[in-house]
């Protein structure tokens, strides 16, 4: 019997001296390249026209833009800057009123 317990004694008091569990560290993610960037003055003037989702897709080629935000009066919106993004925001009947982007 005291031999045993002697045994668990040694054997707990080793543990505590077994090296750490290798811990990995995380890997940095890849380099991503800057986000393209939006050129809302590439569209000249569009304001009075009327919006159609043709229309912004081809708006979001000729931007440039990664992404296109349609917004429709009293939409609510973030105030979050996108430098990829179009905001094209429409008044009564679809009719764009500006583009801008971010």
């Amino acid at each position: 019997m005291m031999r045993g317990v002697t045994l668990l004694a040694v054997t707990a008091s080793l543990v505590g001296c077994a090296p750490a569990a290798s811990v990995e560290t995380p890997t940095p993610p890849a380099h991503n390249p800057a986000p393209a960037s939006c050129n809302a003055q590439a569209l000249g003037s569009i304001a009075g026209r009327r919006y159609t989702p043709e229309l912004g897709a081809e708006l979001q080629r000729q931007a440039g833009a990664r992404t296109l935000r349609v917004v429709r009066p009293g939409m609510a919106v973030t105030m979050d800057y996108r430098a990829d993004r179009l905001t094209v925001s429409l008044g009564a009947n679809d009719v764009i009123e500006r583009a801008a982007c971010g």
